[in-house]
């Protein structure tokens, strides 16, 4: 039985401290970044879209405006509204935590929308880069999750369960490693398989990203703790869950929608 004592602060100057939670956002932009032009590039030339590759990096600045923005603006409304609408001005406290995937992933469509418009391409053009290259960021978060001691999961009997002391004395199920292999490297290692696919329609990685990040979250989330303020909405069903379904429920539209439209190609 592992018992969690990692420190979330990789280096304290006294002045300002460094977490591995920075860390983590931080590596998963710049090689999200850089695998991102990556793909960009192939996706230019075996598509013959006209687009300026070095442009790309005035995407990742709307991208991570979204993330921000999305993140904060759903966790407040998504899991804790009837805290914020009494305190609002905490919720610009990002630094005290509160971020929502969900919230995120909505930002980051509406800002790719937007840009997609300045550039006359088509959004899901740039999704389906960036749904190969969210996995990154993904899997280097949940880490960072393990490290924090955040969003663990459910007390469990099994070999595998680790105690995290800042919680409770009981061995719980590492969730946010379950969500780091499944969400992070394995979705990763599928969407990339299809992506560098010259047949693979544009659209296509857009829509099973949000299948195949919705399946994984939503059975991950019957090992995870569910949020004290808010707890399971319906039966074993989580928010993240609930949220997670809806996604996977646009993720089969798109994939509908583009194999009847071949002008996807």
């Amino acid at each position: 039985m592992y018992i969690h004592n990692i420190d979330p602060v990789l280096i304290n100057f006294g002045f300002i401290e460094i977490r591995w939670y920075s860390l983590a956002y931080i590596a998963g932009i710049l090689i999200g970044w850089w695998f991102g032009k990556k793909i960009l590039a192939y996706r230019i030339k075996n598509y013959n879209i006209s687009f300026n590759l070095n442009n790309f990096d005035d995407l990742i600045f709307y991208i991570i405006i979204g993330i921000i923005l999305g993140g904060r603006l759903g966790y407040v409304f998504f899991y804790n509204l009837e805290f914020y609408s009494q305190n609002l001005f905490d919720i610009f406290k990002i630094w005290k935590g509160g971020m929502s995937f969900h919230g995120g992933l909505i930002g980051v469509i509406i800002s790719t929308y937007i840009f997609s418009k300045k550039t006359n391409i088509k959004s899901l053009f740039f999704l389906d880069i960036i749904a190969c290259v969210a996995p990154v960021g993904l899997f280097f978060g949940r880490i960072a999750n393990f490290i924090n001691a955040e969003l663990y999961g459910v007390p469990t009997n099994l070999n595998i369960g680790i105690i995290f002391p800042t919680v409770d004395n009981l061995p719980r199920h590492p969730s946010q490693l379950y969500e780091a292999f499944l969400e992070g490297a394995l979705l990763f290692i599928i969407l990339n398989f299809f992506i560098f696919n010259k047949k693979t329609i544009i659209g296509f990685c857009s829509g099973l990203f949000l299948i195949g990040y919705g399946s994984f979250r939503v059975f991950v989330e019957q090992f995870r703790e569910p949020d004290s303020q808010i707890g399971y909405l319906i039966s074993v069903f989580s928010m993240g869950s609930i949220l997670s379904f809806v996604m996977i429920f646009i993720g089969i539209l798109i994939l509908i929608k583009n194999k009847k439209n071949e002008s996807f190609k």
